[in-house]
């Protein structure tokens, strides 16, 4: 008889079962209940399928709908192979490629046969689907050897998953899933885990939203692939939350927005780049202005930095290596000017444009010699950066090739950065409050696998970033909701992340600050200590927007055009009912302006509520009509944004009540 396994339970309990044993079979001894609420299984620690049979001694947990993360990844998993396998029973001949879960959904690239899927192919698919879902397919795990997987590839005719199996490392356990129990059984090349068959997924708690382009591993010298997303949930009272999330989200889509309120375009000419018209650059320079004072407040020096740095810089900075693929470089020479000659040589020294500031800070800081008095140097820098970004990956101004971070790079002694780290924690934490951001969630990256440094720095550097935030005049409430993340810290240092909150209940990751003992090591930064002796400082990287772009983007959504008045492009638009008054128009901007107000004139001939209309979809908080009674009472009719009513004001309690209002929330 084969030796028993040992299984240890949450609860501190043991038991002993026989090989071949699952964590199924483990629910169903403890009780029928369990038995049907199981979907998966943690075995030491590792997500896995609940019909898998344990392989020794093993501590386990089983995993239910109630562990919402896990469940809701199992479920977008299995959708995504439920949605190939109905694709391949529409569309004969159409090769799959890879179909991985989102944070909110799941999508598959295929290699269609005739011509590329388009959104009216969709409500067939999800027929197809529901119909697979309704069979109740059990979805099996087997291993393969790499000769037979390619053989089955090559048979079908799948030359992408072919093409796949044959680079991955040698000694790698290749393991398919089986949809079926039949020898032709649709099955996919996957490390799973899965959820025990497609009956276990809900029919009604999913929907495919839409198709779009992409190439074949991301590279654009590669196939184009038809890519098929949906979103997946547990239960169609999930989904439906979501379908309704995603109808507020359209209406507030940045680049809507940005459109009905003339603030930026972007164009094909300059891709990832945006063109800010002016009322765009106004936001900009409102935010920008804001953050300025901060920073001055806070005791930052702002510097300037080349765009342009030799590639022997960033060699030494080490980021030539990992970064290099996402920057843009050019040869150090004058382009030929012969129609019939190459226009570079190929043989000139290199360049590139900063894709990040902070080997030049350093640069900045190794200038003259540097006291330990000197310390703690705070070096700000609205810093213009650019990476060369896959053209599918960007989006509006989210996700752009051009950019310019609020980015900062603070020089501290060992002693000073714990409560350097905190007085940036509450920095951050009040500029997010005056832009409208109450919630927010800070995160601590842990070391990563693959990392720099030993056990002993590493447990300093994170004890360090933890002691500065649970030690913070952060509210309670966000030290109680502090979260670790083990694996995700960058490979030199652990990193904090602030996550904030919008109004519609989704997330964005923007503020992060690091600490560096690596990049000072590799530029040859040091300081001299109270004892005549070479230091090297720590390196505090830190950003509180990210970046202006994709921070903007994000307050247009958030806010849904309707921004705080300190921050709106226009804060007012004096509309005239009759030209008779546009002289009188003319005379109250004009008051406005002198008082700080960034005011508009409509003197067009148009009636009054077209106009009203046209500045409501422009998102003008302030709108003051003024006709021939005004005019003669020196009076105007202030309508508000979002407001049916309107008040009649004398013009000085106008210009009080806008210049009261307008005031930047710091000032």
């Amino acid at each position: 008889m084969s030796a028993l396994f040992r299984i240890s339970l949450p609860d501190g309990s043991v038991r002993e079962v026989a090989p071949g044993t699952t964590p199924a079979d483990v629910a169903a001894a403890i009780g029928p209940g369990l038995a049907k609420a199981a979907i998966a299984a943690r075995v030491d620690g590792e997500l896995r399928d609940i019909m898998r049979p344990f392989e020794g001694d093993s501590a386990l947990a089983l995993v239910t709908a109630k562990d919402e993360a896990d469940a809701l990844e199992l479920a977008r998993h299995d959708f995504a192979h439920v949605l190939a396998e109905a694709v391949q029973n529409l569309f004969p001949g159409t090769q799959i490629t890879f179909g991985p879960s989102t944070d909110d959904g799941f999508y598959y690239d295929f290699a269609p046969k005739d011509r590329p899927f388009t959104d009216e192919d969709l409500p067939a698919i999800e027929a197809e689907m529901r119909r697979i879902i309704g069979k109740d397919e059990p979805l099996i795990r087997e291993v393969w050897s790499r000769a037979d997987l390619i053989a089955r590839w090559t048979a079908q005719g799948e030359s992408f998953k072919a093409e796949w199996a044959a680079e991955l490392p040698e000694g790698e356990e290749l393991t398919v899933y089986k949809a079926g129990r039949g020898d032709d059984a649709w099955l996919d090349m996957c490390r799973g885990p899965h959820l025990a068959s497609t009956g276990k997924l809900d029919p009604q708690a999913f929907k495919l939203t839409r198709v779009s382009g992409a190439y074949w591993r991301g590279d654009q010298k590669n196939a184009m692939l038809s890519r098929i997303y949906g979103t997946g949930w547990l239960n169609k009272k999930q989904l439906d939350a979501h379908l309704t999330m995603l109808e507020e989200a359209a209406k507030r889509d940045h680049r809507k927005i940005g459109q009905e309120m003339d603030l930026f375009h972007l164009q094909s000419e300059a891709q990832g780049s945006v063109f800010w018209h002016p009322k765009g650059y106004m936001l900009w320079r409102q935010l920008e202005a804001y953050m300025r004072r901060r920073l001055d407040a806070a005791g930052y020096v702002e510097v300037k930095t080349p765009q342009l740095m030799d590639a022997r810089q960033w060699e030494q900075s080490g980021h030539w290596g990992k970064y290099r693929e996402n920057m843009f470089v050019v040869p150090d020479e004058i382009p030929g000017t012969e129609d019939d000659a190459a226009i570079f040589s190929g043989t000139a020294d290199l360049m590139a444009l900063k894709p990040m500031n902070c080997p030049a800070h350093v640069l900045i800081f190794r200038q003259g010699i540097k006291s330990y008095r000197d310390l703690p140097m705070r070096m700000a820098e609205f810093g213009c950066c650019h990476r060369n970004e896959p053209h599918g990956a960007l989006h509006g101004i989210m996700r752009v090739r051009q950019f310019t971070q609020d980015d900062a790079h603070i020089f501290v002694r060992e002693d000073q950065l714990v409560g350097e780290v905190q007085q940036f924690c509450e920095l951050l934490d009040s500029v997010y409050q005056h832009l409208g951001f109450s919630d927010y969630a800070v995160k601590l990256a842990l070391r990563p696998e693959k990392r720099f440094g030993s056990d002993a720095m590493w447990d300093k550097a994170e004890d360090e970033l933890r002691q500065a935030v649970l030690g913070s005049n952060l509210s309670e409430t966000i030290k109680a909701n502090f979260e670790e993340l083990p694996g995700e810290g960058a490979f030199y240092a652990p990193k904090l992340e602030f996550h904030l909150t919008d109004a519609i209940g989704r997330t964005w990751q923007v503020g992060t600050i690091q600490s560096d003992r690596v990049l000072p090591e590799r530029l040859d930064a040091s300081y001299v200590g109270a004892d005549g002796e070479r230091h090297r400082p720590v390196m505090l990287h830190r950003a509180i927007l990210g970046t202006f772009e994709r921070f903007i983007g994000i307050l247009i959504e958030h806010h849904a055009g309707r921004f705080p008045l300190w921050l709106a492009p226009v804060q007012a638009v004096v509309a005239t009912i009759v030209s008779d008054a546009d002289g009188y128009a003319t005379e109250v901007a004009a008051k406005l302006a002198a008082a700080g107000i960034r005011v508009e004139t409509d003197l067009r001939n148009e009636k009054i509520n077209y106009k009203v209309r046209e500045h409501s979809l422009a998102k003008v908080p302030n709108l003051l009509v003024v006709g021939k009674r005004e005019a003669e009472e020196g009076k105007v009719a202030l309508r508000q944004l979002g407001s049916e009513r309107q008040q009649f004001l004398t013009l000085d309690e106008a210009i009080a009540m806008l210049t009261e209002a307008a005031k930047a929330p710091d000032l």
